[in-house]
């Protein structure tokens, strides 16, 4: 059995094993793990529990012991189900909260199966410093470039579609799951949290060849329930802004088409509009919410643009201290239209 201990994340790319064990119950996998990494618990969420209480409340020798057969029962089923088909030269890298009991327990046992098992030094605890350290404390390297443009611009799209043509971006909405502004979570989904979210940017962030320029989209320091890294949002502020310009009505048949799985639930729809009762008149909410029960979903983006998003992203801070290194404009946001912007801006990304 070896102690593996990782001193950047890239680290993570080139360890020897075949597969990462997150050793820890389903609620701590679920808050953050390493990327990659499957969850086997040793003890699932109501067993760590009673067993801390135990531990904190009784006594340490009867926490040790209630622990230990728990663990011994739960790996024997991991060892029936999930691991039941691994090879004999099957390397797992295990973990847990930190590199101590759960995971060197789990690990000798595979270990005695013959199996070449690493655990990691220090287990998510390590890992997640380094996610700190690398978001929170070094200086962000790559150049970037800001994709602007208000509401209804498809700028996510065409920030995917310079992808696609090679160029390097961080899709910041992909990563955090959200749309942005109150229409942005896609019904029945969840974002993840702050700490899955850092891990996801951090590793987007290792990937990136620093000595080309970086494309990303304009947002605020907020993207639906989470927060941007302060190095990155500072950065944000001071890149170069390339700024979409797209008439209203080609904005709004964009919307429609872009949220059409909110469109598609009607009591999702009024429940977003009535969201917005804060910073709108009753009759304003209103007359939005009769023009989506009559399906007027072109009309009621265009509404939502004029009336609520336009004047309020024009105050943004991103827009404050500068203007736009360029202004590319479409007269409408079709496919093509979006394959000529995404390739004007990947050959300024060079």
């Amino acid at each position: 059995m070896r102690r593996i201990t990782l001193t950047s994340l890239a680290d993570l790319k080139s360890l020897p094993f075949d597969e990462i064990i997150d050793a820890r119950a389903p609620a701590e996998y679920a808050e953050d793990h390493l990327p990659g990494a499957i969850n086997l618990p040793v003890l699932d969420d109501s067993e760590r529990a009673a067993v801390g209480t135990v531990y904190v409340q009784d006594s340490r020798f009867r926490a040790r012991r209630m622990g230990a057969a728990l663990v011994a029962r739960n790996a024997a089923r991991h060892l029936e189900s999930a691991l039941a088909e691994k090879p004999a030269d099957y390397r797992p890298l295990v973990y847990c909260w930190r590199g101590g009991q759960r995971s060197g327990a789990f690990a000798t046992i595979l270990a005695q199966i013959g199996w070449q098992v690493g655990v990691l030094d220090g287990g998510w605890k390590a890992w997640r410093k380094l996610v700190q350290l690398a978001l929170y404390e070094t200086p962000l390297v790559p150049k970037l470039m800001v994709l602007d443009g208000n509401t209804g611009t498809a700028k996510t799209a065409i920030l995917q579609r310079v992808a696609s043509l090679g160029g390097q971006v961080i899709d910041l909405e992909g990563l955090a799951r959200h749309r942005g502004s109150l229409f942005g979570l896609a019904p029945g989904e969840e974002q993840p949290s702050q700490k899955a979210f850092e891990t996801a940017l951090a590793m987007r962030l290792t990937d990136l060849d620093p000595q080309r320029p970086v494309l990303i989209e304009a947002e605020s320091n907020r993207i639906g329930a989470l927060r941007l890294p302060p190095s990155l949002w500072k950065a944000m502020q001071v890149a170069p802004r390339l700024q979409i310009e797209a008439p209203l009505a080609a904005r709004a048949r964009w919307l429609a088409q872009a949220y059409g799985d909110i469109i598609a639930d009607p009591e999702e729809l009024q429940a977003r509009i009535a969201a917005l009762a804060a910073f709108q008149s009753r009759a304003t909410i209103a007359e939005w919410q009769e023009m989506a029960q009559s399906g007027a979903f072109e009309a009621l983006a265009q509404a939502l643009m004029q009336e609520h998003y336009d004047p309020r992203y024009a105050h943004t801070t991103l827009r404050q201290d500068h203007a736009p290194l360029s202004v590319l404009s479409a007269e409408d946001l079709s496919e093509p239209a979006q394959d000529r912007l995404a390739s004007e801006i990947a050959r300024r990304l060079g």
